[in-house]
């Protein structure tokens, strides 16, 4: 199976959406661990170089079971 790499496409004035499993470990409101972010980076920053204009999306935690709870 053939991949496309990031390096070879062309990203300049596009729009990238970059979804990371940045659920990073969190402690008392404290972030434990910022490994996930790191390694996150050098992505980010080459579609930076590249001209893209990126959005990361993530998210924290794992879903409770049960019904949803709306927002208050």
């Amino acid at each position: 199976m053939n991949f496309q790499r990031m390096a070879d496409l062309n990203l300049s004035g596009k729009r990238v959406l970059i979804r990371e499993d940045l659920n990073v470990p969190v402690k008392n409101g404290k972030i434990t661990s910022d490994a996930r972010l790191r390694a996150a980076l050098p992505t980010i920053k080459q579609a930076l170089q590249q001209g893209a204009a990126v959005i990361v999306c993530s998210h924290l935690g794992r879903p409770v079971e049960g019904e949803p709870k709306p927002e208050q």
